[in-house]
């Protein structure tokens, strides 16, 4: 056993062999092993890896390939129910106080968006996202964009870009949704501290 060979416990090959994953010296395929060099172009990366892979300028670049596609299905396929869960959850973006409290709200707001379209591929990905979103990372980098902006100046602008999806949303007009989630990510990249 390698960990006996090392002299270290399991749990501590477990992390080196997980840092050195995540820093492309090793790949591992289960079922087959664990192999020294970057992993081929056709090996699916393990969406747990991916997720302490991804900085937060990947998140949001991934979510300007979806989102904006999402809230166009949703104003041609969103209920009145849904449409007034949407409203109360980007009502709580703008009450929130804290970053916590605003990830929270933002998160329901656009998983609520996916939920709406009653496309469960749409949702799942969506799902994905948003798992990685609460990785340590993402909220370290929100949490310095809430302070350095102030708050509640932060959570109005957000809660104005909320109120245009939607507007859009219940006008179903498709197009202006698009527009409308494609400038609201792009200003929270534009103020997210990327690496």
């Amino acid at each position: 056993m390698l960990a006996e060979r090392l002299g270290c416990s399991r749990e501590t090959l477990r992390a080196a062999l997980r840092v050195l994953e995540l820093e492309g010296h090793i790949w591992r395929h289960v079922g087959q092993g664990t192999f020294v060099g970057q992993r081929p172009s056709h090996e699916r990366i393990p969406p747990m890896v991916l997720a302490e892979m991804a900085s937060p300028a990947d998140i949001i670049d991934a979510r300007l390939l979806l989102e904006p596609g999402i809230a166009a299905a949703a104003a041609e396929k969103a209920s009145d129910g849904d449409l007034a869960r949407l409203r109360e959850y980007a009502e709580r973006t703008l009450r929130a106080t804290d970053w916590q409290m605003y990830e929270v709200a933002d998160n329901a707001f656009h998983t609520g968006i996916a939920r709406s379209t009653g496309n469960p591929l749409a949702i799942a990905f969506l799902g994905v996202l948003s798992a990685v979103r609460s990785r340590v990372r993402w909220q370290r980098e929100h949490d310095l964009t809430f302070r350095r902006d102030r708050g509640k100046e932060y959570t109005e602008q957000q809660g104005r870009m909320h109120a245009a999806i939607l507007d859009a949303m219940e006008a179903r007009d498709p197009e202006r949704a698009y527009r409308a989630m494609d400038a609201h990510l792009r200003a929270v990249r534009e103020v997210m501290v990327v690496d």
